[in-house]
Formats: C-alpha cells, structure tokens, sequence
C-alpha cells in the first residue's frame, strides 16, 4: 500500500520543521510508521546534527528524506535487508503517513503553518490543494478548518481522519 502523504507549507521562519518535530511522537505514540521528506531549495550539508533530517529522526521518524535541486538523502535506520526489492518495499511502502516539508507547487494535500508576526500571505490556496491551516490568524481561510500553532493532537486526530477516506 502507499502511505498517505501531508505537505505541511509555510514562509520561511514560519515552524514548519518544529510542528512536524512535534507531530511525530503524537502519531508514533498511535503506533503509526511515519516518514519525513523535507524539499531545500539549496545545497545543504545532509544529516548533520541539529539540522531537519536529523531532528525527524531523533523525534521518532523510522526514516527522513531530505530533497534539493541536485540530490537525494534518505536517513533511516540501519536494516540487513539489502536486497533491491527489500529496499523498495522498505523505504517506499512501509510508512503509513509521510509529512513532507516545503514542496508548496506539487500537487497533493497541504497544511500551512501561518504566523501573524512573520506579516506574509498565505503561501498556498484551497485551489493548490491546501486542506488546513495552522495559525494564530482566525481571519485567513476561515473556510478551512483551522489549528492553533501548539494543538498537535488536534492536528493529529485531522489527519488521521483524512488519511482513512
């Protein structure tokens, strides 16, 4: 099966990375297998300590992708499975949820983290496929449902609904 993937979108500087930290011990404690993909922009030095990749993987995350204009970093635990099917079906299929960071131009279910003292518009609209809103800004897309910026298990319970449909 294919995990059901979330895009959580945001302006820089918006929380982003810290609310998928967050989410990742609300779902993993509902013994769900939750996977990270985080989309930079620029070269990174990959899976360094204190950077995304590596802050998904000590909150919980059984792997993390982490995608840039010229390459692919997957950080995941150490398996023997070393076989190309066994990898695949490792690394593509065994998730149940994957949230993946950035990504705001493809296409798929979006949650926007949208702060008031950042003072930018949303990135992303219900057009680009944005479902939800995390902020502390009750007048933006008061159509769609909407979660405070420290309601993770509020959050939580929305995706999980969404990901059953």
């Amino acid at each position: 099966m294919k995990p059901t993937v979330f895009i959580f979108v945001g302006h820089s500087g918006s929380g982003k990375t810290t609310l998928v930290e967050k989410l990742l011990p609300e779902l993993t404690l509902r013994r769900l297998n939750v996977a990270t993909i985080k989309h930079a922009h620029h070269k990174v030095e990959l899976d360094k300590e204190g950077k995304d990749s590596w802050r998904y993987k000590n909150a919980g995350a059984s792997m993390s992708m982490l995608v840039t204009t010229d390459a692919l970093q997957l950080v995941a635990d150490a398996v023997d499975r070393r076989e190309p099917h066994q990898l695949a079906e490792r690394f593509l299929g065994e998730a149940d949820l994957v949230l993946a960071e950035g990504f705001s131009l493809a296409p798929g279910d979006k949650i926007e983290i949208l702060r008031r003292e950042c003072g930018k518009p949303p990135r992303c609209t219900v057009a680009d496929g944005l479902i939800a809103i995390v902020t502390d800004m009750d007048e933006v897309y008061s159509e769609l449902p909407h979660f405070a910026l420290d309601d993770v298990v509020g959050l939580a319970d929305f995706l999980l609904q969404r990901a059953a449909r």
